[in-house]
């Protein structure tokens, strides 16, 4: 049995303006993932994500690049229990 779980993540830096959701959303639709990706009145980008812990964890690690164009310089999260969702959106 997989665990699955999810995970609450802030993305800080120049992380608006340069496809940064749209690329998340790519990155979780090949990872199998679901939930959201969202940007913030300050400047950062928010992602839920739910799925299985490894594939998570892989998300993770892209996220602290994310796109090209992007200069991340922080990524924060909280692990929480699964909550299904039925695809990855943009907010």
């Amino acid at each position: 049995m997989t665990d699955k779980i999810s995970i609450h993540c802030f993305i800080s830096g120049k992380v608006q303006g340069v496809w940064f959701r749209a690329a998340t959303q790519e990155q979780a639709k090949i990872l199998g993932l679901t939930g959201w990706a969202c940007n913030l009145p300050d400047g950062r980008v928010e992602v839920f994500a739910t799925g299985e812990k490894d594939k998570l964890q892989q998300l993770f690690q892209w996220l602290q690049k994310g796109p090209e164009q992007a200069k991340v310089t922080d990524v924060t999260y909280e692990e929480g229990l699964y909550e299904s969702h039925d695809r990855f959106s943009i907010r």
